[in-house]
């Protein structure tokens, strides 16, 4: 089962940079979309709704900004959107392809880094996020959490990591609130069991020559139930093409949905 976790950029910026030709190509089961900028009404065109897959959008209602998308081969048995708490409900920030033994989920994390208030609602998100986390693991399914988390966990996360303490996605209060996502309520990075290798980025700055460098943060995340820690075969952040300032992540899980 193949999954990949995006994070577009605005949808319609990244079809133009050859984002369904490559997701044609790969054929991944479930491709969960994070900030596609875009209203439902706004992608008419056959290519945001791909053959072989049932799509589902869920729209900020600020045009042009937030949205998140799940893309599955497997018809769900049913679809969630938001998570009953403003931030998350009126930006499109929370989709779930539910079926009988499992979820996926895409989600787009706020960021913090524009200003203080931004952050102030980073943090309020993340309180909310952890009462809705904690029931997840209280129901018999697994659970794939795709998507834009705006967090770096660990220093091996970010090249600069000793200037960028103080700074949004790397804050104390957020590591710490990862280490509990892992350590307390039960979660799994996949992509650290599979590859504990530095130098791993999904997110790279616009800023100078960040992406020629190297210079990225690792931001973007699978996290998984423990029922499915055994069962990540691979992951592969993928960067021969650029679709936006974020690389898709995709890994490859032996399980089957039903």
């Amino acid at each position: 089962m193949k999954v990949v976790s995006v994070n577009v950029n605005g949808i319609r910026a990244s079809a133009k940079k050859g984002l369904f030709d490559w997701i044609h190509a790969e054929q991944p089961d479930f491709v969960c979309i994070q900030e596609t900028k875009a209203q439902i009404h706004q992608l008419e065109d056959p290519q945001f709704s791909p053959a072989g897959y049932h799509c589902y959008y869920f729209d900020a209602v600020k045009k042009g900004y937030s949205g998140t998308a799940i893309y599955a081969k497997e018809k769900p048995k049913k679809v969630h959107t938001g998570l009953g708490f403003d931030i998350a409900d009126t930006e499109g920030r929370y989709i779930e392809a539910e079926y009988g033994n499992l979820s996926v989920i895409s989600l787009y994390l706020p960021s913090g880094s524009s200003s203080e208030q931004a952050q102030e609602k980073k943090f309020i998100f993340l309180k909310h996020f952890e009462d809705h986390l904690r029931s997840l693991r209280r129901k018999r399914r697994e659970f794939i959490i795709c998507g834009d988390w705006n967090i770096a966990h660990k220093e091996i996360d970010l090249k600069n990591w000793r200037p960028n303490r103080k700074n949004s996605g790397f804050l104390p209060e957020e590591r710490q609130w990862l280490d509990q996502l892992i350590d307390d309520i039960g979660f799994v990075d996949a992509f650290r069991e599979v590859d504990t290798n530095p130098d791993q980025y999904t997110w790279w700055s616009n800023r100078g020559q960040a992406w020629a460098n190297n210079v990225g943060w690792r931001i973007d995340y699978h996290f998984v139930t423990p029922g499915l820690k055994d069962k990540v075969l691979n992951a592969e952040i993928y960067k021969e093409q650029r679709f936006s300032d974020h690389a898709p992540l995709t890994i490859n899980y032996d399980f089957k949905v039903s």
